[in-house]
């Protein structure tokens, strides 16, 4: 979580440490600053739940499995299928774009395994 301010041009202009404080003074308006607050540790309770999951025996087996199971599609997406970042915006057409991406990979599963093919 981060505070963030956003100076004035009439406030950032006749300000003697402005060489300083911007990178660009010629070509820079105003100064933006965020302020990063540390974590007080007071997480959402199912961050809470899925950490104590995490942490068990069980858990941490049952989450080793996901680097064979899940993480090898998303590596195909954004290496072999170039999804590095959604072209669309808005939850419903990202959420159909990434539909017809993992509709490729499972139709491309289906074909190596042999399927279509007569």
């Amino acid at each position: 979580m981060s505070l963030r301010y956003r100076f004035q041009a009439a406030q950032c202009g006749p300000c003697a440490l402005r060489g300083q404080c911007l990178r660009k003074p010629e070509t820079t308006a105003a100064r933006q600053v965020a302020f990063f607050q540390a974590n007080t540790g007071s997480a959402h309770p199912y961050t809470q739940r899925m950490r104590a999951l995490i942490d068990s025996e069980a858990g941490r087996e049952l989450y080793d499995r996901r680097m064979g199971t899940v993480e090898p599609v998303f590596a195909n997406l954004r290496h072999n299928k170039g999804l590095r970042r959604f072209t669309l915006r808005g939850q419903t057409k990202v959420d159909a774009q990434f539909k017809l991406f993992c509709l490729v990979h499972n139709i491309e599963k289906l074909a190596k395994a042999g399927y279509g093919m007569g």
